[in-house]
């Protein structure tokens, strides 16, 4: 009897182990596969707190919780099961839709540069053209439409990264990926919209250095909105230019990637240093490679780009005008946020 219950517990010991190891798989996977897909992330979380920016305070949290929401139903719903058949049944489609995902990823970006240098603001300005609460059901349905694009980019990057795996691995790693993503990205979406609030919360405090440091997180906002903003862009025409360079080396074309090889040679040699240096030049290539090739698609085809359902721009009229309504009945707690 007894060697039986310490084969039982070694079988089950077995098995944890098996079970850690699947484990440490997945969360190795699911690290690899997200990482890759940063650059989407930055950018995801750069611009959903434009969704809500003219909300009334109290609606801010309840509308990203929405659009939360939506966003785990999109990629768990929608994109993974369809991600799946594809790399089942066919597979060699994958590289492409990439490369369409790196497409469309220097084309947000070049178009982000693009408005940057020519100092276009005009979108910004749009009037509102309705009033009332009804607003905010539209903004959060235009929110999660673009997020779907969003969740695209970052879902295919990451069955990129894990496209070796057997096809259960695949899906419980792009799960992980899909939760910790829309975790990490709605969390901080939260967090950055509601901190011009604790910073007035703080402003009225008693103690100088409190109030000091709530002026300082109400005033910091704007630049912290635009840094993150900056370093989207970036990310995005890295990822995209980088997702271009390999995808033309797959298929064949092998000039622009070995260009860059060469380039960064001198300085992988470069002691402690040398792997960032050498990784710095990729990177640097690979953004104005996805710089360029954005720029190409925007005189190509951008015009036909915007006519789409999928082409419309984030921050541009249509949901410049819903943020408008929004402002409409807010109330006018943030004014005094301009007096500090």
């Amino acid at each position: 009897m007894s060697g039986g219950l310490v084969a039982l517990l070694d079988d089950i010991a077995a098995l944890a182990r098996i079970a850690a190891a699947s484990v440490d798989d997945v969360a190795a996977g699911a690290a690899k596969a997200g990482a890759k897909a940063a650059g989407v992330v930055i950018d995801d979380a750069a611009v959903t707190p434009q969704y809500v920016s003219g909300a009334d305070p109290s609606r801010e949290l309840p509308m990203i919780k929405k659009i939360f929401w939506g966003s785990l139903r999109n990629k768990l719903l929608i994109i993974l099961p369809a991600l799946l058949l594809i790399s089942a049944f066919i597979p060699g489609v994958i590289p492409f839709i990439l490369m369409l995902g790196g497409t469309y990823l220097c084309y947000e970006g070049a178009e982000k540069v693009w408005h940057k240098v020519r100092g276009d603001h005009s979108d910004e300005k749009a009037p509102a053209v309705e009033r009332g609460p009804e607003a905010e059901a539209k903004v959060i349905k235009g929110a999660i439409t673009t997020d779907f694009i969003l969740s695209c980019e970052i879902m295919v990057i990451s069955m990129n990264e894990v496209a070796g795996d057997s096809l259960w691995a695949r899906a419980v790693i792009l799960v992980v990926v899909a939760f910790v993503i829309t975790v990490a990205v709605y969390g901080a979406v939260a967090l950055i919209v509601k901190m011009d609030d604790i910073g007035l919360h703080l402003a009225t405090k008693d103690s100088p250095r409190t109030q000091r440091f709530g002026e300082l997180l109400v005033k910091g906002m704007p630049a912290v909105l635009a840094g993150i903003t900056f370093i989207g862009t970036i990310a995005m025409l890295w990822v995209g230019g980088h997702i271009m360079l390999q995808g033309a080396y797959d298929l064949g074309w092998h000039a622009p990637y070995d260009l860059v090889h060469v380039l960064e040679k001198p300085f992988a040699g470069i002691a402690v240093v040398g792997g960032f240096l050498a990784w710095l030049v990729n990177t640097v290539c690979s953004a104005i490679l996805g710089l360029a090739w954005g720029l190409v698609i925007m005189a190509v085809v951008g015009p036909l780009l915007k006519a789409l359902p999928f082409g419309k721009k984030k921050g541009g009229h249509e949901e410049g005008d819903l943020r408008a309504e929004l402002a409409g009945y807010r109330p006018e707690k943030r004014n005094g946020s301009s007096a500090l």
